[in-house]
């Protein structure tokens, strides 16, 4: 057993940390199901409101996950965990109502733009809170838990989304979050007791760094939009594309040297990249999620498209890589905080990646579903290793008082991951099948490649030979997709051969540590 050095601090877990642990892991369950939800039912979604941007539905929330991250780990320094926790909630519900009550797919995008406001919120302040309780020795666990979490919510999303679109009843996919939001609120309102910064409001807005804030926001719709429209809407080569793709590149260098040499209050401390461990581990992050985000994402399509699957059946077969990804992240936490050691772990799950990957790629439009699931389980396994070790070689070598900077960023390169592996993924995917697709197929959509994306559905009604010719293109257009994150792999693998082995700390900021006792958090000092 392993002895706890006498310089360093006992870590007390009482009734009140378990229960702002159950808000974080309900918080995390909650952005979860709603993200791997909409995957299964965005075809019937796409269709039921006659639209032809179906990428903007996934990529909206995403993009204004990640745009708004930095402001809300700012915010969260400035203002206190408990009050940014409640209203990124609060916002999140907000866009689910907005999102239930679209009437087109315009109006539905706009409500998930509100929605990933708050996801992003949310999923911040869940890293955040969780090292302001758990010394980083301990959290590989605690981390597990709430991956598991994640991965549970993601797991039963799928099934729940395909329901409910296979009924025609898509809008209580968002409608069903309401309750979970009311709950969620009330839990952090009542036991989310972290300390709060003293100062009247106006002297905290005047921290917050707002020209970054803007810089970063700006830069990465900029990019975003040259991903989603390259190759779709204009040639990439188009000054429709490259406009977008360069102001956007050039935006996101410019919020670096900002945040390096101006700003009073960086959002982005510049020394969190000082070090090639943590930058390592930041670029892990960014790799590791573009991958997860692409199977995630367009798995159900090879079950939809390919295996004539319904919504829900294609919710049902995407378990494998569910429920296999929870229990090695879970298991990888929990080998790090035994032995101290995360780059082995990390090592041989990157390897294993690339394989999972690979084996991705031997599937054709008539493979067996068992073949699929037995991919994904292997996939998963090693996906989940990497996602249970990545952010310790980031939050190793970071003093623990720049921990919601850290985490934040940490969100960010994740959250930007999900923006690429889906928009690069279904860019990749459609050029694809307006090369493979037969032309008899195309006719029928004069709207373009995104209406015959929606019409996935319809493709078990078709007649032979052209039904197998059209899943033999889906399947065909699927394997350049599989083989995006073979590459992405190898990056990883690449990256995190500059690690160092750094120890891991035994202690936590002790100036956002919980009350000891009842009293009001809003007159409590904080150490300076």
């Amino acid at each position: 057993m392993r002895v706890q050095p006498e310089d360093e601090p006992k870590f007390e877990r009482g009734w009140r940390f378990w229960m702002i642990f159950f808000c974080i892991a309900l918080c995390t369950f909650l952005t979860a199901l709603e993200l791997s939800a909409v995957s299964t039912a965005l075809p019937t979604i796409v269709s039921a409101l006659h639209g032809d941007q179906f990428v903007w539905v996934g990529s909206a929330y995403t993009l204004a996950t990640t745009a708004f991250v930095p402001l809300s780990g700012g915010l969260a320094e400035t203002f206190g965990r408990r009050s940014i926790m409640f209203g990124a909630v609060v916002i999140f519900g907000v866009g689910s109502a907005l999102c239930g009550a679209a009437k087109s797919l315009n109006f539905l995008i706009a409500g998930r733009t509100v929605q990933g406001v708050g996801g992003g919120g949310i999923a911040s302040l869940s890293q955040i809170i969780l090292s302001d309780m758990v010394p980083l020795k301990q959290r590989g666990a605690y981390t597990g838990i709430i991956a598991m979490t994640f991965t549970i919510a993601s797991g039963i999303g799928p099934v729940i989304g395909g329901v409910l679109a296979q009924k025609g009843q898509w809008r209580w996919l968002f409608y069903l979050n309401l309750p979970i939001c009311g709950i969620a609120a009330v839990l952090v309102l009542i036991f989310v007791t972290l300390r709060t910064p003293p100062g009247t409001f106006a002297e905290k807005l005047k921290k917050i760094d707002w020209i970054g804030n803007a810089l970063v926001v700006a830069s990465t719709t900029s990019t975003m939009i040259g991903l989603t429209w390259g190759g779709v809407e204009y040639k990439w080569t188009s000054y429709h594309i490259l406009v977008p793709l360069i102001l956007g590149l050039a935006g996101l260098v410019g919020f670096l040297l900002y945040e390096a040499f101006v700003a009073k209050n960086p959002l982005v401390p510049f020394h969190l990249f000082s070090t090639r461990t943590a930058l390592s581990g930041y670029l892990q992050t960014f790799f590791i999620f573009t991958v997860l985000q692409c199977i995630l994402y367009y798995l159900p399509v090879f079950f939809q498209a390919c295996k004539n699957a319904d919504p829900i059946a294609s919710g049902v077969d995407v378990f494998g890589l569910a429920f296999s990804l929870a229990p090695f992240t879970l298991l990888t936490g929990m080998s790090v905080t035994v032995t101290h050691r995360y780059r082995p772990q990390l090592w041989v799950a990157w390897c294993m990646v690339m394989v999972g990957s690979g084996l991705f790629t031997t599937l054709n439009y008539d493979s067996s579903r068992i073949r699929a699931i037995g991919f994904q389980i292997l996939a998963g396994s090693f996906i989940g290793m990497v996602c249970g070790a990545v952010f310790f070689p980031i939050l190793s070598p970071t003093p623990v008082q720049y921990n919601a900077h850290a985490n934040a960023l940490y969100t960010f390169f994740r959250n930007f991951a999900n923006i690429l592996g889906i928009t690069v993924g279904g860019t990749i995917f459609q050029n694809e099948l307006g090369t493979n697709l037969p032309a008899e197929f195309l006719q029928r959509f004069p709207q373009g490649l995104a209406s015959a994306y929606a019409a996935i559905p319809v493709i078990p009604t078709l007649q032979e030979p052209l039904k197998a010719e059209v899943q033999m293109a889906f399947g065909k257009s699927l394997k350049p997709v599989w083989q995006f994150t073979i590459g992405i792999g190898g990056a990883g693998l690449l990256v995190s051969l500059l690690m160092k082995h750094v120890p891991l700390r035994g202690e936590v900021d002790k100036k956002w540590a919980m009350e000891a006792k009842q009293v009001d958090e809003e007159s409590v000092e904080m150490k300076p």
